[in-house]
């Protein structure tokens, strides 16, 4: 239980829409007066940088630029390291059009290189009609995550994936995911933290999409009943979590 960074979640597993989770402003607060590097990892890319740290401070959670990852932000990167002058459609809101146009990618709805889907809680009928066809029309079809439903205090909501799924059933392609369990954003996500993957706890809610990615990843993982996945779920997964405890608080219980 000695590791020397962590990724974590947030959406489940700090907060559940507006309200904060139990333990988290108590775990944070320990790895800073230990001065352990730690990393939020999120699949939601409707957030920019400075709304997820204007919800977190407004939460009593201490955290900075350096201490936040998207898969809005891991998408930009993924994409700039492709085509410098990418041409993007975007389905998506602030957050992933904010983190394109951040690394000069260009967000437009003609001549498309890309057609990039984040959740987008306005989406239309018109938007998923033109995703299709600029797909068919040769576009790169990528999803920033796939998770097929969000945590919030009024329960669970359509996440990206189901958004994603209607543009892969109608086309037949397949999208290029980036965020958790995917490889991409645990690549990104080590490289920022600077710790080895031997020597990281990555902690979530959700088993499909946070715990899986540190599995994939060969990092230690936590998995919290907080947010969307349950003991029951556990019962058939072939590969467990590392660690699987009620809250943050527990956790911190069992380091004391």
């Amino acid at each position: 239980m000695n590791y020397k960074g962590y990724l974590i979640d947030l959406d489940g597993t700090i907060f559940r829409g507006n309200e904060l989770i139990d333990g988290a402003k108590e775990f944070i607060d320990y790895l800073i007066e230990r001065n352990y590097p730690y990393l939020f990892i999120t699949n939601n890319a409707t957030y920019t940088i400075e709304m997820i740290l204007k919800k977190l401070n407004g939460l009593g959670i201490k955290a900075d630029e350096e201490n936040i990852l998207t898969s809005a932000m891991a998408t930009a990167q993924y994409i700039k390291e492709k085509n410098k002058q990418a041409h993007c459609y975007v389905i998506g809101e602030t957050g992933l059009i904010h983190a394109l146009e951040n690394e000069d990618l260009i967000v437009t709805d003609v001549n498309c290189d890309y057609v990039i889907v984040g959740l987008d809680r306005k989406v239309t009928y018109d938007k998923l009609a033109k995703a299709c066809l600029l797909v068919r029309d040769g576009a790169q079809f990528i999803l920033t995550n796939k998770d097929a439903a969000i945590p919030t205090e009024i329960g669970l909501l359509p996440g990206n994936g189901s958004i994603g799924a209607v543009i892969s059933y109608s086309t037949g392609v397949e999208p290029v995911c980036i965020g958790k369990p995917e490889s991409i954003i645990m690549e990104e996500a080590i490289k920022k933290i600077g710790i080895s993957n031997k020597e990281l706890l990555m902690i979530g809610d959700n088993y499909h999409t946070d715990i899986q990615a540190g599995i994939n990843a060969q990092i230690d993982t936590l998995m919290v009943l907080t947010g969307y996945s349950t003991k029951e779920d556990l019962q058939v997964v072939e590969v467990q979590p590392t660690y699987v405890m009620e809250d943050l608080k527990s956790w911190l219980f069992e380091k004391a």
